[in-house]
């Protein structure tokens, strides 16, 4: 029963941690929490479910549903950085936090009075399930699916941010905007770039979340998005290796207490998890103290 709950909480983690990259690669950057990026995942959902509606949930589909996902999620977050969040960048961080949560109710409602959405529940179609036996255990081909396509964007995000240009950049506009404007690297292409690496992910996250638990609604994001950012917060704000981390305790601590206490109490954990490291290490896990100059 533990085993098999941990290969549960390490598929639900898995999910956590792509969302959780959007939350620490933006915040590492520009300092913003992005509260609209779970209503993001979500439209990568509907982009999915629209897909598997239209060729069927077989391989081709869901290799499809994924693309189509990614791509729409990336292509939107570069419309709402440009003019939601870049002309707030100068601005207190308030401003622009006002402004992340604005996104996400706009975004939420707007999927609600859409013609071809609209606020019911849709069931998301999904691949026959197949379980395969591991001794004790058993995973499902959708687990597998989930695990494998998580590490294997998570790699890619690695190499991207350590062996690239791009990465170089990123890293070093985090630690200086203005030294690396200086230096001539474009800001303004670097942060948006940014937005849309973490978006993808939240759309290949949507659509891995909604064939996990396969039904989709407009409000789908709202508390995924919120346990990311626990999982971001956890890990260290603003550090990939600990979304990352943090992503896979947050979501075996969650499977572990619907196993072994009551599913009631899964989201209170989570809560509890993010209140007790603010309390004991702010920094989160991989996160480090900086000094700033006043």
């Amino acid at each position: 029963m533990f085993l098999q709950q941990l290969i549960n909480g390490l598929s639900l983690g898995s999910i956590y941690a792509l969302i959780a990259l959007g939350y620490t690669m933006v915040y590492g950057i520009v300092k913003l929490i992005n509260f609209a990026h779970g209503d993001v995942m979500m439209l990568g959902a509907y982009a999915g479910y629209f897909v598997l509606r239209a060729m069927g949930a077989n391989a081709l589909g869901m290799t499809c549903a994924f693309l189509a996902a990614m791509i729409f999620c990336g292509a939107f977050s570069l419309v709402i950085e440009r003019f939601a969040y870049r002309p707030l960048r100068n601005a207190p961080r308030l401003n622009s936090l006002i402004t992340a949560i604005a996104v996400e109710l706009i975004l939420q409602n707007v999927m609600r009075v859409l013609p071809f959405v609209g606020p019911n529940p849709r069931q998301f179609p999904t691949m026959p399930l197949l379980n395969y036996s591991l001794g004790p255990v058993s995973i499902s081909n959708l687990q597998l699916i989930v695990i494998i396509l998580s590490a294997v964007l998570m790699v890619c995000l690695n190499i991207l941010v350590n062996y690239t240009k791009t990465g170089k950049a990123m890293r070093a506009v985090s630690y200086d905007m203005g030294a690396s404007s200086l230096m001539g690297i474009s800001v303004n292409k670097t942060i948006a770039i940014t937005f849309v690496i973490g978006s993808v992910l939240a759309g290949a996250g949507g659509v891995l979340y909604a064939t996990a638990y396969p039904q989709i609604d407009p409000m789908m994001g709202y508390m995924p998005g919120l346990k990311a950012f626990v999982a971001a917060v956890l890990g260290g704000i603003g550090s990939i290796p600990g979304a990352m981390v943090g992503g896979v305790i947050l979501g075996i601590a969650e499977t572990l207490t619907k196993g072994f206490i009551s599913s009631q109490y899964a989201d209170a954990i989570s809560f509890a998890i993010l209140i007790v490291i603010l309390l004991v290490k702010p920094t989160g896990l991989f996160g480090s103290k900086r000094t700033v100059k006043v």
